[in-house]
C-alpha cells in the first residue's frame, strides 16, 4: 500500500510539474494534476479488461 501510495503522489506531482512548466498557472497545474490520474485509473481499469480478454482469446486458441 505504501508504494502505491508514493507512486500516486509522484503521479501527481509531475502532471502538476508538467502542467505549471507549459502553462505558468498554478490553478491549472493543480487541476490537470487532480484530472489526469483520475482519468489515467478508468483508462487503466478498461485496459485490463481488454487484457484480460485478449488473454483468454489467446488461451482457447491455443488449447
Amino acid at each position: 500500500m505504501k508504494k502505491t501510495a508514493t507512486f500516486a503522489v509522484v503521479h501527481f506531482c509531475v502532471a502538476f510539474g508538467v502542467t505549471f512548466l507549459i502553462t505558468g498557472s498554478w490553478v491549472l497545474g493543480g487541476m490537470i494534476a487532480l484530472l489526469e490520474p483520475a482519468a489515467n485509473t478508468v483508462a487503466y481499469f478498461f485496459h485490463e479488461k481488454a487484457w484480460e480478454a485478449v488473454q483468454r482469446r489467446r488461451a482457447r486458441l491455443a488449447a
